[in-house]
C-alpha cells in the first residue's frame, strides 16, 4: 500500500463502518456518490459520467442549466480527496457525446485537467464516446487488471466476472408500505454493475426488462446509496417498476 493510501486509511478509521462487497476474489468498497473504491489496488472506478450531457440537450433546443458536469467534477474531487487513490477508471460513457470534451466551461476543463494530474486515469470506451480524446490519461477499449474485465456494457453471456457501467442500475424497495428509489451496486457471481455517477443521469430499475439476463436472480447482492450511508438491501424486499 502507498503513503497516499495508507493516509486514506488511517482517516477512515474514525468514520463509519465500510460497507464491503466480495466480488471475483477482490474486496472493493462502494461509496455514497456512486464510485467504487479498490483499496488493494488504490483505484477509483466510477461509471456513466455522462459529461457535458446538458450542453447536448442545449444544442438540440432543450435549455438546461450547464451545470451537470461541474457538479459530477466536484463530486469526483470529494471522492479522491476521500480516497486518495492512485488510479482512476472511468468505465465509459465519460462524456454524454464525443464532441463534449471542446464544451466544456473554462472553469470545468481547468477542474478536470486538475484531476487529472492527481492521479493516473484510464478512460474507456462507451456507446456516447467510442472515440479516443486528448484530455489526458489514456484511452482503451477495455482493460483486463487482476483477473478482472473493466468495460463499460457488461455481454449477456458467461466469460471472466466483469466490472461495468451503461445500465444505469436502481432498486426500489418497500418498507413500511413506502417506497424508496435509488441508484444502487448489484453483482453476483460474474458480473459487478456500478450505478451511474454523473449529475444529469437518469437510472433503471435492476427487475426490469433492460437488465433481464444480465444477473444470476438465485444469489443477487444489493447495496444502496442513501444520503451519507451504504445499506445492504435483501432481495426480498426489491420491487419491480418505478
Amino acid at each position: 500500500m502507498s503513503a497516499g493510501s495508507a493516509a486514506a486509511a488511517a482517516a477512515w478509521q474514525s468514520e463509519d463502518p465500510v460497507v464491503l462487497l466480495h466480488f471475483a476474489g477482490h474486496t472493493f468498497e462502494p461509496l455514497v456518490s456512486g464510485a467504487l473504491f479498490w483499496r488493494a489496488e488504490s483505484m477509483l472506478l466510477v461509471a456513466d459520467l455522462h459529461l457535458e450531457k446538458f450542453s447536448s440537450f442545449a444544442r438540440r433546443g432543450q435549455m438546461l442549466p450547464p451545470y451537470d458536469t461541474g457538479l459530477t467534477l466536484k463530486r469526483l474531487e470529494r471522492d479522491l480527496e476521500r480516497t486518495r487513490a492512485e488510479r482512476v477508471v472511468s468505465l465509459g460513457d465519460s462524456f454524454h457525446r464525443n464532441d463534449g470534451v471542446d464544451t466544456l466551461l473554462d472553469a470545468d476543463r481547468l477542474r478536470l485537467l486538475a484531476l487529472l494530474g492527481r492521479a493516473h486515469w484510464t478512460w474507456l470506451s462507451g456507446n456516447h464516446d467510442p472515440l479516443p480524446h486528448a484530455l489526458g490519461g489514456i484511452c482503451v477499449e477495455m482493460l483486463e487488471h487482476r483477473g478482472l474485465t473493466l468495460v463499460h456494457e457488461p455481454k449477456r453471456s458467461g466469460g471472466r466476472a466483469t466490472i461495468a457501467g451503461h445500465l444505469h442500475p436502481a432498486a426500489t424497495v418497500v418498507a413500511n408500505g413506502h417506497g424508496t428509489r435509488r441508484p444502487c451496486f448489484r453483482h453476483d457471481g460474474r458480473l459487478l454493475l456500478l450505478p451511474a455517477y454523473g449529475a444529469g443521469t437518469g437510472s433503471m430499475n435492476i427487475l426490469g426488462p433492460d437488465l433481464h439476463g444480465q444477473f444470476d436472480h438465485a444469489a443477487p447482492e444489493v447495496t444502496m446509496p442513501r444520503r451519507t450511508r451504504l445499506y445492504p438491501v435483501s432481495p426480498r424486499r426489491l420491487v419491480a417498476g418505478a
